[in-house]
């Protein structure tokens, strides 16, 4: 009925509690038949050992791959399309798991845990990044969103699997993870939950991991809703404009005048730049439509409607025209 998927590196003080913690918990709810996954990505220690002797199954990893990877890996794997994904380290309350399996029955493609708790606000660095990337993915999605990037949350493998190539294979899988289903109008809630102390070592590089999940915001937002990210910058460049005509008028320097004049055409242009890019994904839609439909089509059919038997050609067959021919 349910796969747990749990990435692992370096984690043989916790696996071995999760696990049971998993099992205990999977049983006491009834959510039988289940698995439990550990992608033991690369460790260095007894991590994929521990987790094959308090019953796992163990998918093991050469060297490092990413969390991603491990959870694409995971998931792939997994024996049933009810999937769950949770940490080995022990922060997440796996008790709170059947309170999100039964609000997914709700009707949403995905359901998260969103993080509360002093253990979750432990950094006065990590607070005002996470404020920073949630605020992006806000703008971007165009709706509130209280845990951009929680590793505890339950979603459908035969979903999930049609946005891989979108997905990140390092830490920001969860936050591509997050705007893929939120930007193409998939259902997602959100259940509080208790975020506890880690065992072990975060294996998180702040600046590292969060220079790449910026830049893992910026694509899917220019892949699902490039207008939105272009208004962004445009706005920002206009309200650098209005600063610079403002210090001209306070300094009466022309300088800051003509940089003014050119924040203003550059805003225009970047503007300009968005609609070019929404325009292009509308495009782009519509051919991979044309495609899907065209190639759903019995073979006679798209015969039938090939430029050499007089029928008129569609985006998606100048793709596969190499296969019509005879």
């Amino acid at each position: 009925m349910i796969s747990i998927v749990i990435p692992a590196l370096n984690e043989q003080d916790a696996i071995g509690d999760t696990v049971q913690r998993v099992r205990a918990t999977l049983e006491a709810a009834k959510l039988v038949p289940h698995e439990i996954i550990v992608v033991d990505d690369g460790s260095q220690d007894e991590t994929g050992i521990r987790a094959a002797a308090a019953g796992a199954r163990v998918i093991r990893h050469p060297h490092n791959a990413g969390y991603g990877h491990s959870l694409k890996d995971g998931i792939r794997d997994a024996r049933y399309d009810l999937i769950a994904i949770t940490d080995a380290d022990g922060t997440y309350p796996i008790e709170s798991l059947p309170m999100l399996v039964e609000r997914y029955r709700n009707g949403f493609d995905m359901v998260v845990g969103a993080r509360s708790g002093t253990h979750y606000r432990e950094s006065l660095i990590k607070m005002p990044l996470r404020w920073i990337l949630r605020s992006l993915v806000e703008w971007t999605a165009s709706r509130k969103i209280p845990d951009i990037n929680s590793g505890l949350r339950v979603f459908r493998r035969s979903t999930v699997l049609g946005y891989f190539d979108h997905l990140c294979d390092t830490f920001s899988f969860t936050t591509s993870l997050t705007l893929a289903y939120t930007m193409t109008g998939r259902f997602v809630d959100y259940v509080t939950i208790d975020y506890r102390a880690r065992i072990g070592k975060s294996k998180v590089k702040l600046l590292r991991d969060s220079t790449r999940t910026i830049q893992y915001i910026l694509e899917a937002a220019i892949y699902y809703n490039p207008l939105r990210i272009f208004l962004l910058m445009s706005m920002l460049v206009v309200a650098a404009a209005i600063l610079s005509f403002s210090v001209a008028l306070a300094t009466q320097l022309h300088v800051f005048y003509f940089m003014g004049i050119g924040g203003m055409i550059a805003a225009l242009f970047i503007f300009s730049l968005g609609l070019l890019a929404a325009l292009l994904r509308q495009i782009m839609i519509k051919t991979s439509a044309e495609r899907q439909t065209y190639e759903a089509q019995p073979l006679d059919d798209r015969r039938d409607q090939s430029p050499h038997n007089g029928g008129s050609p569609s985006a998606a067959e100048f793709d596969l025209q190499s296969n019509l021919v005879n």
